[in-house]
């Protein structure tokens, strides 16, 4: 029977790869909007991934550094906001 810690990092191996093909969608993406959000899955799945890993360690510094890097992605999100509309487009 598969333990719970390596199931735990199989599921954030998962998530990373989910991130990798959003990756793919930031660097092809046809108009910003789409990239905008790309970025924002990227980040989701990171977060998620680190989370997931934190569980798999039983360690809690990695909650810690999951929740920083949520609070980062989602003033990125906002920044990239910020900049389109100062652009002139609209999100």
């Amino acid at each position: 029977m598969i333990e719970l810690a390596t199931a735990l990092q199989g599921v954030a191996a998962l998530f990373v790869c989910f991130a990798i093909v959003a990756l793919y969608r930031v660097y092809r993406g046809p108009t910003p909007h789409d990239r905008v959000t790309a970025v924002n899955v990227v980040g989701t799945n990171t977060v998620i991934a680190i989370a997931l890993l934190a569980g798999a360690f039983d360690d809690q510094l990695f909650l810690d550094v999951a929740l920083v890097y949520a609070l980062l992605n989602f003033l990125l999100s906002i920044a990239f906001s910020k900049f389109n509309v100062e652009q002139g487009g609209v999100l």
